[in-house]
């Protein structure tokens, strides 16, 4: 993806909706907006098919999209070092997240998914970090950590049990996505932004056929919206969604349209409510808000 660049002269004499930071917020909000309905259409599809299914048949049909890009616009093949980085970016973005919160989306609400796996940009940076050898100071730990104890004490509070399995998917989900984002944010420098999870979802078609062959629901008591939910999910969530965040991050600046993603939770929780008819208590706003604020203390104080 080429930028043309634009002197702050130019910008000046731009129409305010032809401004490079004004594009890039707007073609990163509707990444955003694609992303924060993956778990309200997640929790559609679930209620017909297989979790697994609805997991790896997503990430199948966006393959198989991501492998016609590739092939009409010729991309170079990666070398055997970035396959085994491209192996990683796999492993959480298109085998942990898209099966793991499907399977804890069968017990509990889209809404509660959306909170638990609000603490992701926090392993995003965590692993960031630890990737680079580019560590933040005390201020982000300790806004992370209480992002995370706050969390934390939710799903204690709404779980069935000491311990309830859906958490458990959630968090690892988010905890090997978060690193799974960190690694591609890496390669994206060498391979580009668009390239990296096209090809990490183009070596993951040889698990995934198996995977959607095992696992495949009885199509006949499958209902027209779950269809379109997991038709979402594969063309959206994991494929367009994709390109209109890299758009807005090349053409609006990374460090000001990454910032959207600090309103994915409140946009994901709206959803619910209108999408799922799901009841949204103050606890969830006041949750919504106190991670985001955290995440947004800890990036100004890290």
């Amino acid at each position: 993806m080429s930028v043309v660049s634009v002197s702050p002269q130019d910008q000046s004499s731009l129409p305010f909706w032809q401004k490079p930071l004004v594009q890039g917020l707007w073609f990163g909000s509707l990444g955003m907006l694609m992303f924060s309905a993956g778990l309200p259409a997640t929790r559609m599809a679930v209620l017909d098919m297989p979790p697994v299914f609805v997991g790896a048949g997503r990430a199948l049909i966006a393959a198989l999209l991501a492998l016609i890009l590739l092939l009409v616009t010729r991309q170079k093949l990666p070398t055997a070092k970035q396959w085994q980085g491209l192996a990683l970016v796999a492993l959480g973005s298109v085998f942990a997240y898209p099966v793991l919160s499907a399977l804890a989306l069968q017990q509990v609400g889209a809404s509660h998914g959306i909170l638990v796996t609000s603490v992701m940009p926090l392993f995003t940076a965590f692993f960031g970090a630890y990737l680079t050898k580019q560590w933040p100071r005390l201020g982000f730990w300790l806004f992370a950590l209480l992002g995370a104890a706050c969390v934390a004490l939710y799903a204690l509070q709404h779980s069935t049990g000491p311990f309830q399995l859906a958490d458990g998917y959630l968090v690892l989900a988010s905890f090997l996505c978060g690193f799974s984002y960190a690694k591609g944010a890496i390669l994206s420098k060498e391979l580009g932004s668009w390239q990296v999870i096209c090809w990490a979802l183009v070596m993951s078609i040889p698990v995934l056929l198996p995977w959607v062959w095992a696992y495949q629901p009885d199509y006949a008591a499958v209902s027209l919206q779950s269809w379109l939910a997991l038709g979402y999910l594969s063309v959206f969530t994991m494929f367009i969604g994709f390109f209109c965040w890299y758009k807005g991050l090349a053409i609006g600046g990374i460090a000001k349209v990454s910032q959207l993603q600090l309103l994915s939770p409140f946009s994901g929780l709206a959803l619910c409510a209108l999408l799922l008819a799901e009841p949204l208590q103050w606890i969830h706003w006041i949750l919504a808000l106190t991670v985001v604020g955290c995440i947004a203390l800890g990036r100004r104080f890290g």
